[in-house]
């Protein structure tokens, strides 16, 4: 070690290759991090040598090592300094300081090496171990008690002598003092002569922003409120006589950006004041705080609406808890109510898109101004809270001078005052959307704004931002149709034509097919007069695109499914006689089967795969769609009642041969096979006939996934109609059971994460779909399968409960077994079942919890042992005293348990429970 501890010296001392010192200095670290308590004293003197040489060498050489081999060594110090400052090196920075001077190489090393010190000791940001923890609160007692305020003079000193000749060193250094500030004696920083020189640094340009951040961890200390008041204050009377406060007369965007969140420290600070003073009772010293909260309100303003967001979203927080300040106040100054007015002013200034906001390709920035507004959002909800009614005339001035004069005002002005409108909805909330009831001041207000939005004709408008936002707000305030449904027809127009589903944008278009779904469900009922007509207009957008036609469609297929949902809805929910209902919904779905009968046939006869998944992707659209509009219902009674039970029968004959289609069968058999999920609810008992041929296609040459999907359909069914479906499941049982058995055994890649995820959601829905079968009561399910395939499940259930450490998984084969054992475990139970329970079932319950994956520290693992515990204690109840017995005499000896815990004696039972 000796020796080759001295290579590695020569090595960082004296080779010139940057990649050997890195190498070396890295060994260094290796061996202070992970060998230090077994290094002798010796090797641990030679390494503080080694670094000390190392650095005696910066201060010689003309030109400073490169940045990443000064951070490696900054690091290594680092690391030597926590290992040994507290018992072999209690001189470290005196040693180092003493050598360095104020040699500009040397003081580099020896701020980065402060900062090292910091991310090891003191930065938040790293979960250290109770015992880093504890060594960590030691080390900076001995360095608050020992070196701090020499460290402090150095910093000065530094600050002082470098800002004009080597400001990179004197940002470091405004680094360090920013990053210890929060942890030492305030008083040795927070003095006239450092401020002053911070103070000083703000004016030149390469300080300037490092200054401010070192000036704001200063302001974010904490300490006692009256203070902090003190310190703030004094900074901002220095600031403002310095001119810092004239926001408007400074270029520096940058620094401009840094001084806002100074700015928001300081007012945010005041703030926290101001709530522990008013806490506490301390009347006089709360009233100054607020009076310097208020005083800083002007520059707030200034930063607020300054033409930079990034400036802007820096002062938020002071602005948000300054308008919680005045919402705790019992009553407002007029300066206050002016200060709201402001604010509002502001804010709806900056929700204002500009000019080179890209709406057709939306990037970086335009994402970073989508989370600004949302910021501002959250200041206009406050604003709301605050004076609901000063927001509301103030939304309402910008609204109606906006709409008066839509035609000539840019698409920024009108989007923003349309904007508002839709964001006092959330602002000002109120119960089930029900805006227009209730305070009649509010309630009057919208609906004259809801009224001149849907009468000015603004729809119009040619741009994306200002359609989109008339359509989101007509639906958010939906409800206003029901006060004014005269309404209704203008606005549905505008869903209908160049201004909703047929706009020039796809973005405008899809959102409008959403939003246009949603209308119409609400306010079907005011439709009645308007139901065929919608349908003739929207007819070219429910066609089919065939993968071949070679042209854009106006609609997404997913938007199309919006549309499809619309249609049924107002077929379904219209006042039209039963056979005209019966005749539109055949119209609505007979070309989609003939499509798909169509489509069949191509796929059937395409050889080429690429084709072949185009053709199956429109099939499941066709299927798709036709199960869309089946939500317009909610049972089989309102199916009947408006005569569609045959179409959808009709549309189940067309869909399920794809079953049998041997290409792309993943798409298809998804498809049919939530078009079934629906049928079950709509058709309910009709659907059963279908089920035994489409179950026999499904389990053919199928993957996990499928099999996946395919058991809740089972597990619908059973669920639902019982023993109705007794000998389908009789019959499907073990097929099903096979099919999942042989998947399962597949072999996968070892590193294959995705097969073994699919592999473990299979067993899941495996162990919940016996778990179903067990629970409805159809015991004849599994009994009639034979005894040889009844063990083979069982098997398979305590496998699961035991074996596979997915506690889900677990719980459900736990409750499975105790299920069993209370259908089958009793006198009139299944024969031999109850030998199965005593070597089988019994054990697993202790098995299970004794397994190193059994983590009790897990939620779903205790309801995992809970399951377990209620196994045991049906058996119990099924089996009486013989099971007692039991374990007293047999299995509980053969693990070893005391005497003593299996038999506590003639006062009490033993509770096959309290094992656990």
């Amino acid at each position: 070690m000796d020796r080759f501890s001295s290579s590695v010296t020569y090595c960082i001392c004296c080779f010139s290759d940057d990649h050997v010192k890195f190498f070396c200095f890295q060994v260094l670290e290796h061996q202070i991090k992970f060998r230090h308590a077994g290094l002798s004293a010796v090797q641990q003197q030679l390494i503080r040598e080694t670094l000390m040489k190392w650095l005696q060498c910066q201060l010689m050489n003309n030109q400073p090592e490169k940045p990443f081999i000064r951070n490696k060594a900054a690091q290594v110090f680092a690391l030597t300094f926590i290992m040994e400052y507290l018992t072999l090196w209690p001189k470290f920075f005196f040693d180092i300081l003493s050598l360095v001077g104020l040699n500009p190489h040397g003081i580099d090393i020896y701020l980065r090496t402060l900062m090292a010190i910091d991310g090891e000791v003191v930065d938040r940001d790293i979960l250290h171990s109770p015992e880093e923890t504890r060594r960590n609160t030691l080390i900076k007692d001995g360095m608050r008690e020992q070196c701090i305020p020499h460290l402090v003079e150095s910093w000065f000193q530094i600050l002082q002598t470098y800002q004009q000749s080597h400001p990179e060193l004197t940002c470091q250094c405004l680094e360090v003092v920013g990053s210890y500030v929060s942890w030492i004696d305030l008083n040795l920083i927070a003095n006239d002569r450092f401020v002053n020189l911070l103070l000083s640094q703000l004016s030149v340009e390469e300080l300037r922003e490092e200054a401010c951040d070192c000036l704001l961890e200063i302001v974010n200390k904490g300490m006692d409120p009256v203070d902090k008041t003190k310190l703030v204050e004094s900074l901002c009377q220095v600031l403002q006589s310095a001119g810092f406060f004239n926001v408007e007369q400074e270029e520096d965007v940058d620094f401009l950006a840094k001084f806002s969140r100074l700015v928001n420290g300081m007012g945010q600070s005041l703030v926290l004041s101001w709530t522990k003073l008013a806490k506490t009772g301390n009347v006089k010293e709360a009233a100054d705080t607020l009076q310097a909260v208020e005083a800083k309100v002007p520059l707030l303003l200034q930063l607020l609406v300054h033409e930079d967001d990034d400036i802007s979203a820096n002062i938020v927080g002071f602005c948000y808890e300054y308008l919680h300040v005045l919402k705790q106040l019992p009553q407002l100054t007029d300066q206050q109510k002016s200060n709201i007015e402001a604010i509002m002013l502001a804010v709806m200034k900056k929700l204002t898109y500009d000019d080179e906001y890209n709406f057709e390709n939306e990037g970086e920035d335009e994402a970073m101004f989508v989370e600004y507004r949302k910021q501002l959002k959250m200041l206009l909800d406050r604003l709301a809270q605050v004076s609901p009614e000063l927001l509301l005339e103030a939304v309402r001035r910008v609204f109606t001078n906006t709409m008066q004069n839509w035609q000539t005002a840019p698409f920024m002005e009108v989007e923003v005052a349309i904007r508002l409108l839709y964001m006092l909805g959330e602002a000002l909330p109120a119960s089930h959307g029900a805006h227009f009831s209730g305070d009649t001041a509010k309630t009057s207000a919208l609906q004259d704004m809801m009224r001149t939005l849907v009468s000015c004709s603004v729809s119009s408008y040619q741009h994306s931002s200002v359609s989109l936002e008339f359509f989101e707000t007509v639906v958010r305030y939906e409800k206003f149709f029901l006060v004014e449904p005269h309404h209704i027809p203008n606005v549905l127009m505008a869903f209908l034509d160049q201004r909703g589903l047929r706009h020039n944008s796809p973005k405008v278009r899809s959102r409008v097919a959403y939003l246009f779904s949603r209308f119409v469900k609400t306010l079907h009922k005011h439709m009645n007069a308007f139901i065929e007509d919608i349908l003739t207009r929207i007819q070219d957008l429910l066609e089919l695109a065939p993968p071949e036609n070679g042209f854009l469609a106006l609609l997404t297929s997913d938007d199309q499914l919006f549309m499809f949902e619309t249609a049924g809805i107002l077929i379904v929910n219209g006042e039209s006689p039963v056979e005209r209902k019966q005749a539109l919904m055949r119209s609505l779905l007979l070309p989609l089967m003939d499509a798909f009968r169509l489509l069949l046939a191509k796929l059937l006869q395409e050889t080429e795969e690429e084709r072949q998944a185009a053709l199956a992707d429109c099939l499941s659209h066709a299927v798709g769609f036709a199960s869309r509009t089946s939500k317009a219902f909610s049972n089989k009674q309102t199916v009947k009642q408006c005569g569609c039970t045959e179409v959808y029968r009709d549309c189940m004959q067309t869909f399920l041969p794809a079953l049998s289609c041997p290409f792309q069968r993943g798409v298809l058999r998804s498809s049919v096979r939530s078009f079934l999920h629906r049928m079950i609810i709509c058709l309910e008992e009709e659907v059963l006939p279908f089920i035994p041929a489409a179950s026999e296609h499904m389990l053919k040459d199928c993957e996990a996934k499928d099999l996946q999907e395919f058991i809740p359909l089972i597990s619908q069914m059973t669920a639902k109609f019982k023993r109705q479906v007794s000998p389908f499941l009789q019959q499907v049982f073990m097929p099903l059971v096979l099919a999942i058995f042989e998947v399962l055994a597949r072999p996968a890649e070892e590193n294959d994460q995705a097969a073994a995820l699919e592999k473990q959601m299979l067993r899941r829905s495996y162990f919940a779909f016996i778990m179903t079968i067990a629970a409805s009561g159809m015991n004849e399910v599994m009994a009639n399968q034979g005894a040889e395939n009844i063990e083979r499940v069982v098997f398979t259930i305590i496998q699961g409960a035991v074996d596979f450490p997915d506690p889900i998984a677990q719980k459900t084969c736990f409750i499975t077994l105790s299920k069993l054992v209370e259908l089958w475990g009793g006198k009139d139970g299944m024969v031999g079942f109850p030998d199965f329970i005593y070597k089988h079932i019994v054990p697993a319950c202790f098995l299970a919890p004794l397994k190193p994956t059994f983590d009790l520290s897990d939620a779903q693992t205790v309801l995992t042992l809970s399951e377990c515990a209620l196994t045991l204690k049906m058996i119990h109840l099924k089996r009486g005293p013989e099971f007692i017995q039991f374990l007293q005499q047999e299995y509980l000896p053969s693990l070893q348990v005391s005497p003593e815990i299996s038999q506590p004696g003639a006062d009490r039972d033993l509770d096959p429970a309290e094992s656990f």
